[in-house]
């Protein structure tokens, strides 16, 4: 990111990294395990066969206790008749037909699928039984205006297991902290900050966030989702397991006006559609620019909003995208929800005084500051890569570099063939923006450049892997990637950035491009 900024720095007015949108899932673990349902039903007294009974019962009134606040409150309960209903766009209406400065803004109902129990009645005893299938139940939505977290919402499953569900925003809880202390040197629009008057003070409230008991944190909306959790499970008590489903952390790049941001986002764009390779790319109509010190919501009508491009990229469920807001902001945002290819240095999990080691990534709230580390370093990477733009490097250094063999650790490696198809074809899956997240493994490239029909054998696989490990190295010698510490993963290098992005300029410019500007 340190090349970003020192390129494009007389522009920026400011920086700011951490979490956006983030989605936390709990769980009450004892229920899921085998055999888990049957023995709460044992220690709370309940047969088999009153099980459908006993199940509705303790529904019924916990869909009445979920709701008594509102209720008392003189709060919203409004019933949607589709699941798809933007629940976010009535509730910012009900908040602006009847605002509140704290609290319960308003509860929906929705009938949504969910995993939940079911009594299989049977001769056969291997078949009869307790079991988790899919189905549909009655989910209740809270939406709150939370004294420390600002705008969020929280879900509750009103069947067993009782699953929940919470929805926050890091931009929205820090500007929530910072009205308490009565600063307003900001200005703020939807979920993002377009002006900061003190951006190192602002960037480290988003750290702290990372510092957050985040289970006790959580588990303080239980008593206002489920206020007869304690009742429930007091024969065999239990707490939820929280893991963090999804979580979006942004890099705001703030211009100075949206005449700055304008004068590259183009470029950017460009860049990235063409180096990058995304075929993700959606315009949008972007927010008017906000100014003072605004908290609220942004109304406008289509007239007065600018156009905004959004690049996306996408990979094993996780992506990287590119966008403006409001025409004066810069994001990158990296949303995880697939973590099975990142580590943790981190004990054994049944063994917390155990040997560190790196291991996989869970998705427990546990591991959420590596989350973030990895989020960031994807962002950073983004916009490294994107520094090139206004390089001033010229090209036959960089060709000249790469086209004579190299000598290194002993070994002599052939020269890069910049006119043949094979080289050229390597060098454009490296530079895939998708890859700016975790880095590319000899799998990736593999799959990509080599695809093997079904019937090939292990030896034809042995023989493609090697076949792409040599290209791998080859690329290594000249110093075009590098490998991350302790994984079978490579990322591009400065000099690789520069190589390939001065490559598929000149291979897409015609030549009265490039005289008009070498003139």
């Amino acid at each position: 990111m340190n090349a970003f900024l020192s390129r494009f720095g007389h522009l920026i007015t400011g920086v700011l990294s951490g979490f956006d949108r983030l989605v936390f899932r709990g769980h009450l673990m004892p229920l899921m395990q085998d055999h888990g349902m049957y023995h709460y039903l044992c220690s709370a007294g309940v047969r088999l066969l009153d099980y459908k009974p006993y199940v509705n019962e303790v529904t019924a009134k916990l869909k009445h206790a979920s709701q008594a606040e509102a209720e008392k409150l003189g709060r919203p309960v409004r019933y949607l008749q589709s699941a798809a209903t933007d629940k976010e766009d009535l509730v910012r209406r009900i908040l602006k037909e009847d605002p509140i400065d704290q609290g319960l803004i308003c509860v929906l109902k929705a009938v949504e699928p969910c995993r939940t129990f079911e009594y299989h009645k049977s001769q056969d005893k291997k078949e009869r039984g307790l079991r988790l299938v899919n189905g549909k139940c009655e989910h209740l939505y809270h939406y709150y205006m939370h004294p420390r977290f600002g705008f969020c919402n929280a879900r509750i499953q009103t069947w067993f297991p009782f699953n929940v569900q919470i929805c926050m925003n890091g931009r929205e809880w820090v500007a929530r902290q910072l009205a308490r202390e009565g600063r307003t040197d900001f200005k703020r629009a939807d979920n993002c900050f377009t002006w900061l008057g003190n951006p190192e003070l602002v960037q480290r409230r988003m750290d702290d966030q990372l510092k957050t008991d985040w289970p006790r944190a959580l588990d303080s909306f239980i008593g206002l989702l489920n206020p007869l959790h304690q009742e429930i499970f007091q024969s065999m008590p239990m707490d939820y397991y929280w893991s963090a489903y999804q979580t979006e952390w942004a890099t705001d790049v703030m211009f100075e006006s949206p005449a700055a941001l304008a004068s590259i986002y183009p470029r950017l764009v460009q860049y990235a559609m063409n180096n990058f390779h995304s075929e993700d790319v959606m315009r949008f109509l972007a927010g008017k620019q906000p100014h003072g010190n605004y908290l609220g919501e942004i109304v406008t009508s289509f007239k007065d909003r600018a156009e905004g491009v959004r690049v996306k990229h996408w990979l094993d469920g996780n992506s990287l995208k590119m966008y403006d807001k409001f025409a004066a902001l810069l994001r990158i945002e990296a949303t995880l929800a697939w973590l099975a290819s990142f580590k943790v240095l981190r004990p054994p999990h049944d063994d917390p005084e155990g040997k560190l080691a790196w291991r996989t990534l869970r998705k427990g709230v546990a591991d959420l500051h590596r989350r973030a580390q990895i989020s960031q370093r994807a962002n950073e990477a983004y916009l490294e890569a994107l520094s090139v733009v206004e390089d001033t490097t010229p090209c036959a250094q960089l060709f000249d570099a790469v086209s004579k063999p190299v000598i290194k650790d002993g070994r002599r490696s052939r020269a890069l063939r910049l006119n043949d198809p094979l080289d050229v074809a390597l060098l454009e899956t490296i530079t895939r923006g998708e890859f700016a997240i975790g880095g590319f493994r000899n799998r990736d490239i593999r799959e990509l450049l080599h695809p093997t029909p079904k019937q090939a054998t292990k030896d034809d696989l042995r023989r493609i892997s090697a076949k792409t490990s040599r290209q791998l190295r080859l690329l290594r010698d000249h110093g075009l990637i590098r490998k991350i510490p302790k994984t079978h993963r490579y990322q591009l290098t400065e000099r690789g950035r520069q190589l390939t992005a001065a490559l598929f300029a000149t291979r897409k410019a015609n030549i009265k491009q490039l005289l008009a500007m070498a003139a």
